[in-house]
This record gives structure tokens, C-alpha cells and sequence, in this order.
């Protein structure tokens, strides 16, 4: 019983509650750590390499491959394990990995730099399932969507900003430093958490092995409609984004006919449309259902990525990647939100452990035939195709369109 009523409990305003602003403020350490690691380690390989494309492939496999592995293990242990000890505990390992690598790389190889990515990679995947936990724990249902608006702004942020924040320390200070920066914030992150309540006692798990729990969440998932259905427009939109990601740069200088170097204007627009659309919907959050906001994000990309792969004139082209940026936390939003809110406390790490993969495995299967696609047919086709499987994500989610958000009197009345 003490479960509900933490759980729903009305809070003080959503900047007033001490589990939100722990949350975000590790999270803000974390993203100042991730950036500069990941510029860090991609320009100290590049020099180290002198540009190898394999050497640089490597560091996404670094960055991705632990969702694949870890991420439905990682979500099934965050529903066994106190959040607050695994996010607290995540932080200093990753901590603890990154000043071993330095040493390493101090008295040894240089290539031990992957390692710093592999093994915060891994480690965020039993972390971040438990700071959804926790929103889902400690947050009224009526702040949830707001808190997601502000989480997903404090990333859009990053988009703009980390790419430069990453650059500029690395070229001052040189990846020493640099991955000591980035050790330094992953402690200051496990700092912030400190000031999260402490965690509650845990509910018995019985008998159930981990396989066993695992696939009570694979039945979980398929037996709530709403998952089910976010779970395939994951995978449209995952589809989606992996044939244009890797061909951006030729939307630069084949489409629109200019140096490769303009690309930084399209990522520049997207991130200031990323900002801006955050801060909107943070103001609206709370009158808008999540999987509106989704539908809205998914179908106004799709026409944004059909523009851009049509269009032959930068203004153009530059005004569909705002759009696009814009309603990027719209999306992430309301897949966020729609998680929480339809999903049991007990079982938030396995759906979200089942999901991740789902849209990074997608993506990674057309980043994989995006070149083939473009150069047997052609830059257009594969743009199109691209827009065309937004709006099939889009045709999957619209039989909950108009499911009616519950109130704060029907949640409690179902408990």
C-alpha cells in the first residue's frame, strides 16, 4: 500500500520535486561526461589512425553493440535491483573504468580507448531503465509528461552544444585530461544522486529465475496493446532513420551541390529546432495525450524527410530539418511517457530493455543497405522510402489516437 501512495501522492510543483531535480541534474554531469568522451576518443582515433574508416566504425560498434546485449538484461535486473543503489553504483564504476583507462592509456596502448565507451555504454543499461523507475515511482501522473519534456530538452541541448563542448577539450587539452573530465562527471552525476530519497524496501521476487522474468516481460509487452503497437512504430521509425543517417553528408553535396563542410548548418538547424520544440512542449505537456504528440512528431518527420530528399534549394532544405528537429522531442516524448504511464512499476526495466532494442536494431539493419539502396536506385528513392516508413509508424499508432488519458481519480481508483 505505501507503494500507491508514493506513487500517486500530488506533489508540490514538478522544479519542487527532489527526485526530478536529482534526475535531471545527474543527468546534465552526464551528458558534459558522454560528449567530451565521445569527441575525445573519435579525434584521438582518427589522429591515432590517420582517419582509418574501420578504426572509427569501431567506436559506434562501442557505443551500440551494449544495447543489443545488454539492454533486455539490464532492464530485467533494474526491476529486481533498488534504483537509486544501481544508478548511484553505475555512475562510480563508470568512474572507475574511465581513470583504469587512463592509466592504461598513460603506461600503455592507445587502443584501450574503446573501453572507455564499451563500458559506460553497458553500464547505462541497467542505469537509465532505473531513472525511468524512479519518475514512475515518485512523480504524479500528471507531471510525467512534463518531466519527459524537460529531460528530452536537456538532451536537445547537448545536440547543439556537446559537439562543441567535446571538441573544444580535446583540442585544448588533449585526451588525458579530456577522459579525466569525463571520469570527474560521471562522479559528480553519482553526487547528484545522492540526494534521491533513500530506496524503499523491495518486493519479493519469489522463485523466478532471471530467464523467467525476462520472459514475463516479453508477455507483458505483447499482451498490452498500447506496447505492442509502440513497439512496431519503434521499429518503422528505427528503419526509418538508419537509411538517411548515414547519407546526409551526399544530401549536402549531391542534392544541393555544396562542400561537404555545410552539413554543419543541417545538424546546427535540427539541434536549435530540437531546443525550441522541447521548450514548447514543456508548456503544453500536460494538455496534449503522449500518443498525439507521437503521431504529430512521427507524420510531421515523414513529410519533413520527403522534403528534404526532394529538394534541390538550401532554404528549403533547411526549413524541413528545423521541422524535423522540431518535433523530435514530440517523439521521444511521447514514446517516454506512453511507457510510463501504461506501464506497471514492476515491470517499467523489461518493457524498456524490450523497446531500445527494437529501434536501435532497426536502425542499424538499414544503416547496413543504405548505400546499396543509393547507389542502385538512387539519393531520392532512399529518402522517400525512408518518409514512407515514418508514416507506416505513423498508420501503426493511430488505433490509440483517441485513447483518453486517465485522470489523477482514475488511477487511484484502479489501484
Amino acid at each position: 500500500m505505501e507503494k500507491n501512495v508514493t506513487q500517486t501522492a500530488p506533489s508540490r510543483g514538478l522544479f519542487h520535486n527532489r527526485v526530478f531535480l536529482a534526475i535531471i541534474m545527474s543527468g546534465l554531469f552526464l551528458q558534459v561526461g558522454i560528449w567530451v568522451r565521445n569527441f575525445a576518443v573519435l579525434l584521438f582515433v582518427m589522429d591515432q589512425t590517420n582517419g582509418d574508416a574501420f578504426a572509427v566504425s569501431m567506436i559506434s560498434v562501442a557505443e551500440f553493440a551494449p544495447i543489443f546485449i545488454f539492454s533486455f538484461i539490464g532492464g530485467t535486473f533494474a526491476d529486481r535491483w533498488a534504483p537509486k543503489k544501481t544508478m548511484v553504483w553505475c555512475d562510480i564504476l563508470s568512474a572507475v573504468s574511465i581513470f583504469v583507462v587512463l592509466i592504461t592509456l598513460v603506461f600503455g596502448t592507445w587502443k584501450v580507448v574503446f573501453f572507455a565507451t564499451l563500458i559506460s555504454a553497458i553500464l547505462s543499461q541497467f542505469s537509465q531503465p532505473s531513472g525511468m523507475k524512479l519518475f514512475k515511482m515518485h512523480l504524479s501522473p500528471d507531471q510525467v509528461q512534463q518531466a519527459m519534456s524537460v529531460y528530452q530538452t536537456v538532451f536537445a541541448v547537448f545536440m547543439v552544444l556537446g559537439p562543441v563542448i567535446g571538441t573544444f577539450v580535446f583540442q585544448s587539452f588533449g585526451i588525458d585530461i579530456s577522459i579525466t573530465i569525463t571520469g570527474l562527471a560521471f562522479l559528480l552525476s553519482a553526487a547528484a544522486l545522492g540526494f534521491l530519497p533513500k530506496d524503499r524496501p523491495l518486493e519479493e521476487v519469489g522463485e523466478s529465475t532471471l530467464l523467467q522474468e525476462m520472459k514475463s516481460g516479453i508477455k507483458y509487452v505483447l499482451g498490452k496493446k498500447e506496447l505492442s503497437l509502440l513497439g512496431l512504430c519503434f521499429m518503422a521509425a528505427g528503419l526509418g532513420i538508419g537509411f538517411i543517417n548515414p547519407l546526409s553528408i551526399f544530401l549536402v553535396t549531391e542534392q544541393l551541390g555544396l562542400p561537404k563542410e555545410n552539413l554543419q548548418w543541417l545538424l546546427m538547424v535540427n539541434g536549435v529546432g530540437m531546443i525550441i520544440g522541447g521548450a514548447v512542449a514543456m508548456i503544453f505537456a500536460k494538455n496534449v495525450a503522449p500518443q498525439r504528440l507521437l503521431v504529430f512528431g512521427m507524420l510531421v518527420n515523414g513529410i519533413g524527410i520527403a522534403v528534404m530528399g526532394w529538394s534541390t534549394n538550401i532554404t528549403i532544405t533547411l526549413i524541413a530539418e528545423f521541422f524535423n528537429g522540431l518535433m523530435m522531442p514530440c517523439i521521444q516524448i511521447g514514446i517516454n511517457t506512453l511507457i510510463l504511464k501504461k506501464t506497471e512499476e514492476a515491470f517499467i526495466g523489461r518493457v524498456n530493455g524490450i523497446l531500445s532494442p527494437l529501434f536501435a536494431g532497426s536502425m542499424v539493419i538499414t544503416m547496413s543497405f543504405a548505400g546499396v539502396l543509393k547507389e542502385n536506385f538512387s539519393l531520392v528513392t532512399t529518402f522517400e522510402i525512408s518518409a514512407i516508413l515514418f508514416i507506416i509508424g505513423v498508420l501503426v499508432i493511430l488505433p490509440i489516437y483517441n485513447q483518453k488519458q486517465q485522470t489523477k481519480a482514475e488511477v487511484l481508483g484502479s489501484k
